[in-house]
């Protein structure tokens, strides 16, 4: 008869028994026989209300995701004959989603005769991680895939810092002081 070592519902230890006898002692409490070491020598078995314990993997399960960090990766795109104002455009964008602790990833695409013409895209590169060197480090240097050449930046990490909130009004405006309401004529109060 195959035997198998018992830890009760408890956690004690209730020994080394067969399999029939540990079944029953699970049947008396209104629990259930559960292996929980299969490799050890004997088997390790639990008695326990697997309901439950299922019930708790789960649990434990959901907690674990919900502490899990996703990582976003926003994209900028580039020609190598954008425009200054386009640049900027594009750099702020990236700079806001650095500071929301998101990756950016920034693509110059080449066409046709462009190809030719790759310092053009390694430039624009190079002055948008000049632009975002005090918020962002460069994750992927250059490097040309296809058609394209692209770089990738991450959020600069800080010891203790967490991720910033998401700022309620732009930077440039300005808040205008409440003025007071006047009161209403007539006695209505």
């Amino acid at each position: 008869m195959p035997q198998v070592r018992v830890i009760g519902d408890e956690g004690e230890q209730l020994g080394v028994m067969d399999v029939r006898d540990a079944i029953r002692a699970a049947k008396e409490k209104g629990l259930d026989l559960v292996e929980v070491a299969p490799t050890a020598d004997p088997p390790v078995c639990r008695i326990i209300d697997f309901g439950k314990y299922q019930y708790e993997a789960k649990k434990k399960a959901n907690e674990a995701k919900k502490k899990q960090v996703t990582i976003v990766v926003k994209e900028v795109k580039f020609r190598p004959g954008t425009d200054d104002h386009d640049y900027d455009y594009r750099m702020k964008h990236a700079r806001e989603w650095l500071q929301e602790g998101d990756k950016v990833k920034a693509t110059i695409w080449f066409r046709g005769r462009e190809m030719t013409h790759r310092e053009l895209g390694a430039r624009i590169l190079a002055k948008l991680e000049g632009d975002l060197q005090d918020l962002g480090e460069v994750e992927a240097r250059p490097r040309m895939e296809g058609n394209q050449m692209f770089i990738i930046f991450g959020p600069k990490r800080h010891k203790g810092v967490t991720k910033p909130e998401r700022p309620a009004a732009a930077e440039g405006s300005r808040q205008l002081p409440e003025v007071a309401k006047p009161k209403p004529e007539g006695g209505g109060q």
